[in-house]
């Protein structure tokens, strides 16, 4: 298949499970009273889910491809003679593996929780909230996903299917769907757990379930927080934050700290 296809597919891959996933939310809301066009909605989508990632889309792609011109590893074709399938459970799994440290960081960080906390601020959690993160937050993180995939020499499908799961498992995990995974859960990340991450309970849930995909890690790193009940509220109760998508990515330098 050419990779114009792997595009074309994996566009309508994402389109079809955000579908999906918005009509399992009507169906079988986990908290009924969410309204679909919540607060933020149009600021979500457009701002963030389109344009912000188009953009960066772009700006990274540049920074991979002056990193490669510069050292030419992926010339060596490191992961070449691996098959695909393989290729892309490796990225899976070493990736969401550092995404699990380097959110737990966040968290611990004043300094890189500045460029979180603005995934931390709707007040609804919903398919779209996930969209919602600083772009210098994008930008570390995507760099560090994709940039090893070109540079190992990993077939270029491999960046268009883990970016098109990324994109579906983080509007899964952050769905107003009342999932019931069982002891799935202790292997696989769904909204059961993610949601109480976007919960306001500092002091409980705030600092808990890190994981993305794998929930193994927080099962394993002792920072699972699953509780039967369900959480409350969500978002920064602790901070006035904006409503405006510039003074969003504005705010994380402001003056004062929140530790």
């Amino acid at each position: 298949m050419s990779l114009e296809s792997w595009r074309k597919y994996s566009l309508l891959f994402v389109i079809a499970s955000a579908l999906l996933i918005i009509f399992l939310e009507r169906k079988f809301p986990y908290t009924k009273s969410q309204k679909f066009f919540r607060d933020g909605f149009v600021n979500d989508f457009i701002f963030y889910t389109l344009l912000q990632s188009y953009v960066l889309g772009i700006l990274i792609s540049f920074i991979i491809e002056s990193i490669d011109n510069s050292v030419q590893v992926s010339r060596l074709k490191i992961l070449s003679h691996w098959p695909a399938w393989l290729q892309f459970i490796f990225f899976l799994i070493t990736h969401d593996f550092y995404i699990y440290w380097f959110h737990r960081l966040q968290h611990n960080s004043k300094w890189l929780w500045r460029i979180h906390e603005a995934h931390h601020s709707n007040k609804d959690v919903d398919w779209l909230a996930g969209s919602r993160s600083h772009p210098l937050e994008i930008l570390i993180n995507q760099t560090i996903e994709f940039a090893p995939i070109i540079l190992l020499g990993a077939h270029p499908a491999i960046a268009i299917i883990k970016g098109s799961v990324d994109a579906v498992w983080g509007m899964y995990i952050h769905s107003n769907i009342n999932v019931k995974s069982g002891w799935l859960q202790f292997i696989i990340n769904g909204p059961e757990m993610h949601r109480w991450h976007h919960s306001d309970l500092v002091n409980s849930a705030y600092n808990k379930n890190f994981s993305t995909k794998l929930a193994v890690w927080d099962w394993l790193f002792n920072t699972h927080y699953f509780p039967a009940s369900k959480p409350n509220k969500y978002g920064l109760s602790d901070l006035n934050f904006p409503s405006n998508y510039l003074k969003q990515i504005i705010f994380a330098f402001r003056k004062y700290d929140k530790y």
